[in-house]
């Protein structure tokens, strides 16, 4: 039967619609005779679907799409995939990758999301087994709501698939303190590139373990993590403070994620925004509150063209006095320098705070915006570095904005395990750099070609300068450019590939290994 689907897996890419669905059909007997619990659709919107992502910059025409009910559908797939020389399969969760990373052009697509979807908490052991196709925004709901009790490392957003975070990183302003997602699971169970469905964890199967976690899929599709959890608070004070200078900026952001537990915020990030009244970039974007406008005139005659903002969040119960709140808070942001006078305050409810940017969503979805191209770059900048990359980047190319949030904020290095696959810069601190651009028109923007030239432009500037820097939720187009990634990690990186999916078969959408060529 494998030679049947091979006559259309051998020759060149096809491009007619028609040889699409001729490619589809030659695999549906053979899905179909592998006694999948879920189903398989080799057209319509869910193939089309699994051919685009949300940066809408990529495209791939896979021949199928499996939607499988259990772990052992998913592995069922894969030793399907291995009887073959060319066929390969993506894991896709919720279509939030930027880059094609989740296709797999003429291979199967696995949709994570129709895995049955189990969020079972263990409240006294404090934490919760969770379907690797489940958002962390059902997470949220069933925990906090159901047990008093959350996560403790975040993303943003949280409409993107538990595996799908715990394969790149997943982190945010709470990643300070408890390090990124990745070091916030004890337990996975995983479906190998050798078709194997295996429960690994710090001492069972532990270089899968490793591995799989920021392993951008390479090694295995996660169908199952053992989340950590805490007491959820109730409240968060939200604060947000206004600097000119960019190394009082640092300067402070760094103070905050290097005090011990309890000595500073809950939640630290930042941002960067355009020192005008652009109502994207600039200083509408910065208010919390309507009955808080940004003053232009705090600030100084000198100040530079673009501005700098810490956010933050403190924690806290009802039942906390809201003097002793108050005392917290204003012990805490006195001993910052942020511009007087440009500082907003404002009080929401937890849940309503982490899911703040499903929000503004909302509001994109109906204007269009949310469905426009978003040509996003992050990266992973050396403190050693940052100052220079301000100069050269946010002062000069991006001096205009991106039509989106510019953040940037200090992570902990010692909060990484080095045995996990994401690769980092080196020193103690180190900053996430993300540009989350959006194609959509308005006075001043670029068309989605200029910012994809644009993002090359910075890339190429931390190149020339030797910056230490790594992109994150990354993506090449050529193996050196991984090999430059990785660095000395590489050969590890390569001695993983070769043990847990030799054959190359997943996630071919990182372009990474290619299916036809062993990982060594």
């Amino acid at each position: 039967m494998i030679a049947y689907i091979e006559r259309f897996l051998d020759h060149d890419d096809v491009e007619s619609s028609s040889a699409e669905q001729d490619g589809g059909d030659a695999i549906l007997p053979l899905l179909t005779g592998i006694d999948l619990l879920g189903t398989v659709e080799c057209g319509g919107g869910s193939l089309r679907a699994a051919g685009k992502d949300f940066g809408a910059v990529q495209s791939s025409k896979p021949l199928a799409v499996v939607k499988p009910l259990t772990s052992d559908d998913v592995a069922k797939v894969i030793r399907l995939a291995l009887l073959s020389q060319h066929l390969t399969v993506a894991a896709r969760g919720n279509g939030h990758s930027v880059n094609g990373q989740a296709m797999a052009h003429r291979g199967l697509v696995v949709d994570m999301k129709t895995i049955e979807q189990k969020i079972d908490v263990d409240p006294a052991a404090a934490y919760a087994d969770v379907s690797g196709g489940a958002l962390w925004a059902d997470v949220l709901k069933r925990c906090v709501l159901g047990y008093g009790l959350a996560p403790r490392s975040w993303t943003d957003y949280l409409d993107l698939t538990v595996g799908g975070t715990l394969s790149n990183g997943g982190v945010s302003g709470q990643a300070f303190l408890y390090g990124p997602q990745t070091e916030n699971v004890t337990e996975l169970e995983v479906v190998t590139g050798n078709g194997d469905v295996l429960v690994c964890s710090n001492n069972q199967n532990s270089e899968l373990f490793f591995s799989v976690l920021g392993g951008l899929g390479q090694f295995g599709i996660i169908t199952r993590a053992r989340v950590l959890l805490q007491p959820a608070p109730d409240m968060v004070r939200w604060i947000r403070v206004v600097y000119s200078g960019f190394s009082e900026f640092t300067r402070d952001a760094e103070l905050l994620v290097t005090q011990s537990e309890g000595n500073s915020f809950d939640y630290v990030e930042g941002f960067v925004f355009v020192n005008g009244d652009d109502p994207v970039n600039g200083w509408p974007s910065v208010s919390l509150n309507p009955d808080q406008p940004f003053d232009p005139t705090r600030l100084p005659t000198n100040a530079g063209p673009v501005l700098y903002c810490l956010e933050l969040a403190l924690h806290y119960k009802n039942v906390d006095p809201s003097s002793a709140i108050d005392k917290r808070v204003e012990r805490l942001v006195g001993e910052l320098t942020f511009l007087e006078g440009l500082r907003f305050d404002i009080e929401v409810g937890y849940i309503e705070f982490l899911v703040r940017v499903k929000r503004a969503e909302e509001g994109a979805k109906t204007s269009g915006i949310w469905d426009a191209p978003h040509p996003w770059l992050n990266l992973f900048v050396s403190r050693k570095n940052i100052a220079q990359f301000d100069r050269l980047v946010f002062k000069n190319i991006l001096k205009h904005g991106i039509g989106g949030p510019i953040l940037i904020y200090p992570l902990l290095r010692s909060k990484w395990d080095s045995r996990k696959s994401v690769a980092l810069p080196e020193g103690d601190v180190f900053y996430l750099v993300a540009l989350l651009r959006c194609s959509f028109p308005y006075p001043k923007g670029l068309s989605v070609e200029e910012m994809m030239a644009q993002n090359q432009q910075i890339v190429q500037t931390c190149t020339t300068n030797s910056f230490d820097f790594k992109l994150y939720l990354p993506h090449y187009d050529s193996m050196e450019g991984w090999k430059q990634h990785f660095g000395d990690q590489w050969p590890r990186f390569q001695e993983r590939k070769a043990r847990f999916d030799p054959m190359a078969i997943l996630a071919p959408g990182q372009k990474i290994f290619p299916r036809n060529r062993h990982p060594s």
